[in-house]
């Protein structure tokens, strides 16, 4: 199976009540770790990339890299898309070089500009077969390049997405409920703390996704931000040298509601950084005399496979649906 757009995976979605997962991969054990997990799983699969991973990683090698996963993974559907593109040049350049699905996001803009931005990808990237993903409204927090200030996030509007989406024409809509960038989402100041004392964010605006759903029946919304902060991981790095206080994340009950609703993709970045690096710290301190990269690499590609695996069955839903 080639690589695929996103358009069927996401019609079953909707109609299924469940969310596919699209993971931002960076390297070859990444990359290994969740489509082996997707393969098992026998689930849809998106692998994405920002603009960060293309500079770090090269353009080409992630390609090559999704393309073997492709050639190792024939019987699920896989989609390669662009995370976050910034302008209409990046939106090119991966459409040009094989992405199947792109992400322009000109939410900080005007609103009008943000709807010529948009629309100007979207004509290119049909005219290739891509499909496109816009947003509307700010996420907080930092991710790759993606930095946007608690002060200057803003939740989506509903009364602006049937004219967004209808002057666009884009495929998806990413929208800004409550879910934030990074692996600090939250300030303490922002949650309460339960009887264990560990900290527990502000809810989801459902409200606005349920508005947002009426008033686009039928069309997939994407969550990003919606890593939930494991927070084994998380001890597991302080516990080994590292220093990551107050690390909160999106509780996955409310991921769950969301994939159950119109949310058709929900994104998975920060808990498969803390995955990698809580496994390497705590090989390092237990292995202080090895070197090999093959050695640490290993069983940090096993955890990316365990919460995958946990991601697809328990979180979005999509297991056994590809």
């Amino acid at each position: 199976m080639p690589l695929t757009t996103t358009t069927e995976m996401f019609k079953k979605a909707y109609d299924g009540g469940y969310a596919v997962g699209a993971f931002n991969v960076n390297n070859m054990e990444i990359v290994q770790g969740i489509t082996e997990a997707a393969r098992e799983q026998h689930a849809p699969l998106i692998l994405q990339v920002s603009k960060g991973a293309r500079a770090y990683a090269n353009h080409t090698y992630l390609v090559k890299l999704v393309e073997a996963a492709v050639i190792e993974c024939p019987d699920i559907p896989i989609a390669l898309h662009l995370d976050h593109g910034p302008d209409f040049e990046t939106c090119k350049s991966c459409i040009d070089g094989g992405f199947t699905s792109v992400m322009i996001d000109a939410s900080s803009k005007p609103f009008a500009e943000n709807i010529a931005i948009t629309r100007k990808v979207v004509e290119y990237a049909h005219d290739h077969g891509v499909v496109v993903e816009a947003e509307l409204g700010s996420l907080a927090g930092v991710e790759d390049e993606v930095n946007v200030s608690a002060e200057d996030s803003s939740y989506t509007r509903p009364e602006e997405v049937e004219e967004f989406v209808s002057k666009t024409g884009c495929d998806s809509l990413a929208i800004a409920i409550g879910t934030s960038h990074g692996a600090y989402k939250f300030t303490a100041a922002q949650c309460t703390r339960n009887e264990q004392g560990v900290l527990v964010p502000p809810p989801l605006r459902f409200d606005i996704l349920e508005e947002v759903s009426r008033r686009l029946p039928g069309f997939p919304i994407v969550l990003h931000g919606s890593s939930s902060v494991p927070q084994e991981f998380v001890k597991m790095i302080n516990e080994n040298g590292g220093k990551m206080p107050d690390a909160v994340g999106i509780p996955e009950e409310q991921l769950r509601k969301a994939a159950t609703l119109s949310v058709c993709k929900i994104n998975i970045d920060s808990d498969l950084r803390l995955a990698m690096t809580g496994s390497i710290r705590q090989y390092f301190a237990e292995h202080p005399d090895h070197f090999d990269p093959r050695q640490y690499l290993t069983p940090a590609r096993a955890n990316i496979k365990a919460i995958v695996t946990h991601k697809l069955i328990n979180v979005l839903g999509c297991a056994g649906k590809a």
